[in-house]
């Protein structure tokens, strides 16, 4: 249902949207964003033409403790809309940058998700309502996110084709100047085998369609997957039962990094030359990119501190 706006803004709003998605955007959150100030707005103003600069400033500023890239991210959305009605009016106003002048960059700590956990996740899969393809579904989806790291919407975008079972290979991006090739181990070529077993079952499903289906044969969007996943993190009380904070599912891949890591530090392997392998199997163009992942859990910094302390006591004996 196309949502309602009702204030003095709610005409050019309309036009902005009309504008965005003639450019190819789809600019859901954005409009999100501006149907919050449209009812903030009419609920302050009405119908009735209001200072429009306290108006916003109220509106930005109308949730104590908001994190600044949640606020900086909202100014953009506000700024872009307003230099739009500035194309008519240019006396229109328009708030500056410095009306979020807080550091923009998130400083959101991802969740590391333990052995344990992510078994328990598996084993609530099996209380998952509707089909049994569901249930299987989105155990598989878990376990391609952790044993290989792949973004969220790289997984659901999987097709059949993209699909190697006899190399064992995932064909990431297909199609793209970006694509990649991520091999994966025999257990999880078992667990795959076995979800393609119960896709067979689904009437028809396409043979060259989405690889993760649902019960009617189509593929999962971003945000049904999502909130499969959330539930489950709630049921298992590895995340509250309301309100936005606790692990996300795209935390599997911030996970995936962590763990791989680790195991490469209890074999002693030398890390900085088996970096760039992780960059480029995580769709990384460089190495900074992939150290945005590698976030120090205690297993990691007592393994790490073990090998310090080990590589001194050797130094020290040779003097």
């Amino acid at each position: 249902m196309t949502p309602r706006f009702s204030s003095f803004l709610a005409e050019d709003v309309k036009r902005f949207l009309e504008f965005k998605r003639a450019l190819g955007h789809p600019y859901k959150r954005g409009e999100l964003t501006l149907l919050s100030l449209d009812r903030f707005v009419q609920q302050h103003s009405g119908r009735r033409k209001a200072p429009l600069e306290k108006l916003i400033y109220k509106w930005l500023s109308r949730i104590e403790c908001r994190k600044a890239i949640t606020v900086a991210t909202d100014l953009g959305v506000i700024r872009q809309f307003c230099l739009f009605r500035r194309r008519r009016d240019p006396g229109c106003f328009v708030p500056g940058r410095e009306w979020a002048p807080q550091s923009a960059e998130s400083q959101f700590l991802p969740y590391i998700f333990s052995q344990k956990e992510v078994q328990t996740l598996l084993g609530s899969t099996n209380n998952l309502s509707g089909h049994q393809i569901r249930r299987v579904g989105i155990r598989t989806l878990i376990l391609i996110l952790y044993c290989t790291g792949m973004r969220f919407g790289e997984a659901l975008r999987l097709t059949m084709d993209d699909v190697d079972m006899d190399n064992r290979v995932f064909m990431v991006g297909a199609g793209k100047s970006k694509q990649r090739i991520l091999p994966f181990r025999r257990d999880l070529a078992q667990v795959l085998l076995m979800y393609l077993r119960e896709r067979q079952r689904i009437p028809g499903a396409p043979a060259n369609g989405p690889f993760l289906i649902r019960a009617n044969g189509g593929g999962y969007s971003v945000q049904v997957a999502s909130w499969a996943l959330r539930q489950l993190l709630r049921q298992t009380g590895l995340k509250p039962p309301k309100g936005r904070v606790g692990p996300r599912p795209y935390d599997f891949r911030h996970t995936f990094a962590v763990h791989r890591l680790t195991r490469w530090y209890q074999s002693g392997v030398d890390i900085h030359a088996h970096l760039p392998w992780l960059s480029a199997y995580m769709g990384h163009e460089n190495i900074l990119g992939t150290e945005h992942y590698l976030n120090a859990t205690p297993e990691l910094l007592a393994i790490a501190g073990r090998r310090f302390e080990n590589l001194f006591r050797d130094r020290k004996d040779q003097a």
